[in-house]
């Protein structure tokens, strides 16, 4: 076995992607990490793990030793920004602990950033935003847990990247940032109800550049860092490779549900998405749909805050493409594949 490696936060759509991605690859053996077991992944040995809880790290994984990668995609939600970074950074390193007593051959850790580092959560940024810009005031948990790891690192043989996507699209529930679940949910809502699917956000997010970043790309890039020496202490963009506007994306997308395409409408989804709960139930049952929670199956608050967005977002990539990181995928390509896997999967309703 030539790599044996945890991912943490297996059941996210970052962490799920990059398990099945690994646990894919010969002389590869992956634990995945997650406070839930179910649904399984397929060659992924799964473990029940509070992060935040040192005990509770320790006993879990006491047994599981050298591990020569961990690629960490846990996250949890806190209101503010301070208690953002103090929880996450935590709960990197309580793994760290346990994982650098276990696995003395540990090789490499991969962690996730994103357009928070350059200030996307806050308002228009500059652009392309490259991996060298300057850093914005703190508390940030992005630059907590880069520095714990830049601290623990000194001495030892291991490396780490930090990757940086932007709404990253694949398959989890219970995510709060999967923005292809959202439409996806959005618009089968919307034809079950009759009527056009209309972009729910504002007329400038609808006008400006973005992208976004399939998880499976992002698995890949987790992959590559994994074993490759310029990825090494590196932090890299990694998105689809595309940029596109909404004004154009959105009634392709219409096209992918066979429906209509009408004007934008500033539709906030958490005000309107959330009595929708009976209906979800009934659309369920209808088409014979996994019995997934409707709480559990988008995040409106993370759709209003993408479709809200009245400014461009775009990064260069172009230090992953140096570095030797060649994946990319058309975007509107990406968006078809995930809903067809989908309602292959019975999540979202058949075409009908």
């Amino acid at each position: 076995m030539q790599r044996k490696i945890i991912v943490a936060g297996s059941h996210g759509v970052i962490g799920r992607a990059a398990a099945l991605r690994l646990a894919g690859q010969p002389d590869t053996q992956v634990y995945g990490l997650s406070r839930r077991v179910e649904p399984s992944i397929d060659g992924v040995e799964a473990i029940s793990v509070d992060l935040t809880r040192a005990d509770q790290v320790r006993e879990a994984l006491g047994g599981v030793r050298d591990v020569t990668h961990i690629v960490f995609g846990a996250y949890i939600e806190k209101a503010t920004a301070a208690e953002k970074s103090e929880l996450n950074t935590l709960i990197l390193r309580n793994l760290l602990d346990v994982a650098e007593v276990t696995s003395p051959g540990l090789r490499h850790i991969t962690f996730y950033q994103g357009g928070k580092a350059y200030g996307a959560d806050l308002g228009p940024f500059k652009t392309p935003a490259r991996e060298d810009d300057p850093r914005l005031m703190p508390p940030n948990f992005y630059y907590d847990q880069e520095d714990l790891l830049r601290e623990r690192q000194r001495g030892k043989d291991w490396s780490f990247t930090a990757l940086r996507p932007e709404a990253v699209c694949g398959f989890a529930v219970g995510n709060p940032m999967n923005l292809s679940m959202v439409i996806a949910v959005y618009a089968a809502i919307s034809k079950e109800l009759g009527i056009p699917l209309r972009f729910p956000g504002t007329e400038a997010a609808y006008r400006a550049l973005y992208q976004v970043t399939s998880a499976d790309i992002l698995a890949e890039a987790a992959d590559w860092a994994g074993q490759t020496p310029a990825a090494g202490n590196g932090i890299f963009n990694i998105t689809n490779g595309d940029y596109f506007r909404w004004r154009h994306m959105w009634p392709r997308i219409a096209r992918m549900f066979d429906m209509d395409c009408a004007d934008p409408v500033p539709t906030p989804l958490a005000t309107y998405m959330t009595d929708k709960g009976p209906l979800w139930e009934r659309m369920t049952e209808k088409y014979g749909l996994q019995p997934i929670a409707y709480e559990r199956i988008a995040s409106w608050q993370f759709g209003d805050f993408i479709f809200n967005s009245g400014f461009d977002n775009i990064s260069s990539t172009i230090k992953a493409r140096q570095a030797g990181f060649q994946a990319c995928i058309d975007t509107e390509d990406m968006f078809d594949g995930l809903f067809r896997q989908l309602r292959a999967d019975r999540i979202i309703p058949p075409l009908s």
